[in-house]
């Protein structure tokens, strides 16, 4: 498994990815990508890391083993964003291979994050302890995306294929429920 390691969350993934059991590899150039299934693009600055994906080179590749199946992608928080096909007010340069809008800072500011424990029946009984920061609001998902969860009547997190993305932030919590989630969908065959 690899972890997009420009800006953000970066080493928060990489130890809840290998407390799941997995082998984690930074991805900082298109040559990182060579054998991954799998790719967590991190929470941290939405228009920072598209930036940096572009210079690096990374979006062009990265859309292209997307739209191939052979890579699954887990945005989280600002991750979702850089997955998102559309996104309200202001878009930093992205991947659009999400089929879902988002509207970036909506649940407010620093100051206004939040923790609640979220229903993830996907996951089991037990709630999934979600950490809000700075997150995106999801206002629409089109037809071939899954919700696997809501809170106050928006998706925070969805599916579609093997692609996974929440507005929270499931890094910054134990529960490595839904990292064993996606790296399930990231070891099925694209």
């Amino acid at each position: 498994m690899g972890v997009l390691a420009l800006q953000g969350d970066v080493e928060e993934h990489r130890t809840a990815l290998t407390r799941a059991g997995a082998e984690v590899r930074s991805v900082r150039t298109p040559g990182d990508l060579e054998g991954l299934e799998g790719l967590v693009l991190p929470g941290g600055e939405s228009t920072a890391i598209g930036r940096m994906m572009e210079r690096a080179g990374l979006l062009e590749p990265l859309r292209a083993r997307a739209a191939a199946g052979t890579l699954a992608l887990f945005g989280t928080c600002a991750g979702m964003i850089l997955l998102a096909r559309e996104v309200l007010g202001g878009a930093p340069p992205r991947l659009g291979v999400l089929d879902v809008t988002v509207e970036r800072n909506a649940y407010g500011r620093q100051v206004d994050s939040f923790e609640v424990d979220l229903p993830v029946p996907a996951l089991g009984e037990a709630p999934v302890r979600a950490v809000f920061i700075r997150a995106p609001v999801v206002r629409a998902v089109g037809p071939g995306v899954e919700v696997l969860a809501t809170w106050r009547g928006h998706p925070v997190l969805v599916r579609q294929g093997r692609h996974l993305a929440s507005a929270f932030h499931p890094e910054l919590v134990d529960d490595l429920r839904l990292v064993r989630h996606f790296l399930t969908l990231a070891t099925r065959a694209g």
